[in-house]
């Protein structure tokens, strides 16, 4: 599995949350794949090109689908479940029986094994940050 990492949180959401997680009725803890797709979605989309979750594929408790589209214009269509995130397709809404890819446990390993230009973005995010929280810290 690929080593995840965080950028000190540039957003309050972490990828995979766990506060969005509902009462069903008989009271057991269920997550709702469609918000947890929607916060994957708010948490990175400042370093891709584009990104929503799927409206013509079907969300469940158990999964969701992400379309996304690299600054390089890759396009992808992703699957968050439980277990992670993975390419399941090469073209919005289009998930591939024979697309066999490894799950990554954050948004963020998911993009950086896919994109460089995410990389990128993402590092001057944080070196903005970084730079942001100096000067207040010298004022």
């Amino acid at each position: 599995m690929d080593a995840d990492y965080s950028p000190m949180d540039l957003s309050n959401s972490t990828g995979v949350e766990e506060h969005s997680e509902i009462k069903d009725v008989e009271g057991t803890d269920v997550k709702d794949m469609r918000l947890e797709a929607e916060a994957v979605v708010n948490d990175v989309l400042f370093a891709v090109g584009n990104m929503f979750v799927s409206k013509s594929l079907p969300c469940a408790e158990d999964v969701a689908y992400i379309n996304v589209e690299t600054r390089e214009r890759n396009k992808y269509c992703l699957e968050l479940t439980e277990a992670g995130l993975r390419v399941v397709g090469y073209a919005f809404d289009q998930v591939d029986d024979n697309v066999q890819n490894p799950y990554h446990e954050t948004v963020y390993s998911l993009l950086d094994s896919i994109s460089p230009a995410y990389r990128e973005a993402f590092g001057n995010a944080l070196l903005q940050r970084l730079e942001a929280l100096k000067r207040d810290g010298q004022s």
